[in-house]
């Protein structure tokens, strides 16, 4: 007995620092309120406990690209429409703050090139399979099995992170998960690795592209790990939250009473003293200028030329100088008649779908064309009839003009255009010998570059709760639960 009460207690002494062990972090700083620095602002919280004081800075609005817009009193998802089922801490997050998912409303969708529809879904599963397999052979199959076995590998992570296991670099973290094969898919790009297991290039120009195109606004020379994870979400199994996915992002800032700082941070700068060593954060709010001190600092805004700059001072970080570019994508929500002659059916009651997408064609005007529903759903709603007036989410490289308006609409009462630096310039990735760092300095965090592996929702959040992970395991010197070579085996032998 007294054996056991003299392991509590030094487990006891542990927990509370008195072993040697640094006390928990006072205060701990989040520079960017999208889904990124919300979701690693709760795991933080979870990791730390409450007594750690957690200030968010956003520079824009809370959410980030999950955002919504009013047309007619409704609103509707202008940023990320859907998420992915397999996406496990978006579904806590919901569950957590008590969300719904939002009600599902069918609809088909086509694929469009050059003034035609080359593929048309039907509301028959069979019929649909029947056509793949008549234009493109096994080719679907192949594609199924390609992104089936890269999900069922990237899913580990989750088992990992429930293990508080975390990485030091996006490198590392994908090593973990398919070897180097991972690794070499963010260098190879998606059209390469199809083409190598078999995929017909017609499949990889009418379908893959289109796909590629609506996703991320580029072409199939993008990387093989980020077209996976476009192809699993659209493979379908996808949903969204009821009142707009946005609120999964300010609900974990008031879940963790986050401290939300509406300022543009310029600079951040070290400050060592004998007791300890501290990060002063330098902001911008309305013309004054001001300035807090932090234990950590986790940046989790995109660091590019052209967007979110940061200043480091009086410490050298490893960041690349050059990082490359964000692509530019523009949304614009029209509320209006579609031109159903344009995609072949001269009489609009006649036009079937509810999406249509573009391959990567040179005269292509767009990249998807989508009609939206509101992000609140009531029990009797049903889509517009197509002849009736709708609201369209139009993703093109740039603004439409009037006279690529007047192609896709006949007639239009609002359009409202948002300009999104969205992802990563994919084109520039062979010229990254490494993806970004995670480690900055040894308080300093950088989330978003795990973008240049992957561009999605769920990859935000795994790479939150990875910094989260990282930042509580290294403050607490907990060595063994970083950068462990070979964890599938070690879990499988430990469990």
């Amino acid at each position: 007995m007294a054996a056991v009460l003299l392991l509590v207690s030094l487990l006891s002494q542990l927990c509370a620092g008195q072993l040697g062990h640094p006390d928990p972090p006072g205060r701990i700083a989040v520079v960017g309120a999208g889904i990124g620095g919300s979701a690693v602002t709760y795991f933080l919280h979870q990791h730390f406990g409450s007594q750690v004081q957690i200030d968010v800075y956003e520079a824009d609005r809370v959410g980030g690209r999950l955002a919504t817009l009013t047309v007619n009193s409704q609103q509707y998802e202008s940023g990320s429409p859907s998420l992915h089922s397999l996406n496990l801490h978006m579904q806590d997050f919901v569950k957590v703050l008590g969300l719904k998912h939002r009600r599902d409303v069918a609809g088909k969708s086509a694929i469009f090139s050059e003034e035609q529809l080359v593929l048309e879904e039907t509301d028959w599963y069979l019929l649909n399979l029947f056509r793949l397999w008549w234009h493109y052979g096994i080719s679907f199959l192949r594609l199924q099995m390609w992104v089936e076995e890269v999900m069922e590998k990237f899913m580990r992570v989750y088992k990992y992170q429930a293990h508080e296991y975390a990485f030091s670099s996006i490198e590392g973290l994908l090593r973990s998960l398919g070897g180097e094969h991972f690794v070499n898919m963010t260098q190879k790009s998606v059209s390469e690795s199809l083409q190598g297991i078999g995929v017909s290039q017609r499949f990889i120009d009418d379908v893959i592209s289109a796909v590629m195109k609506a996703s991320y606004g580029q072409s199939v020379t993008i990387p093989a790990l980020v077209g996976a994870m476009s192809l699993a979400g659209a493979q379908g199994n996808m949903w969204s939250v009821e009142g707009g996915n946005k609120l999964v992002c300010s609900g974990l800032l008031k879940l963790t009473k986050a401290n939300v700082i509406h300022a543009k941070v310029t600079a951040v700068s070290l400050h060592n003293s004998e007791k300890k060593r501290l990060y002063e954060v330098q902001y911008e709010r309305e013309g004054t200028l001001g300035s807090d001190y932090y234990d950590l600092v986790i940046v989790a805004a995109p660091l590019h030329k052209a967007g979110y700059q940061i200043s480091f001072l009086n410490f050298q970080t490893n960041f690349p100088e050059s990082i490359g570019s964000y692509h530019r994508v523009v949304s614009s929500i029209v509320h209006g008649y579609l031109n159903s002659s344009y995609f072949g059916f001269s009489d609009p009651k006649l036009f079937p779908f509810a999406s249509i997408l573009s391959t990567d064609t040179p005269d292509a005007i767009f990249h998807s064309l989508e009609s939206l529903c509101p992000v609140n759903v009531s029990v009797g709603f049903r889509r517009k009839p197509p002849q009736e007036a709708a609201v369209w989410r139009v993703l093109s490289s740039r603004p439409l003009d009037r006279k690529e308006l007047k192609t896709l609409f006949k007639s239009y009462y609002s359009v409202q255009a948002i300009e999104w630096q969205a992802f990563p310039s994919y084109g520039t990735t062979s010229s990254l010998r490494t993806l970004p760092p995670i480690v900055l300095h040894d308080g300093l965090y950088y989330l978003s570059g795990a973008e240049w592996a992957a561009s999605s929702v769920e990859m935000s959040a795994v790479a939150a709760k990875n910094v989260a992970l990282l930042a509580f395991n290294r403050w607490f010197e907990l060595n063994e639960k970083i950068d462990q070579p070979d964890l599938m085996h070690k879990l499988k032998t430990e469990l």
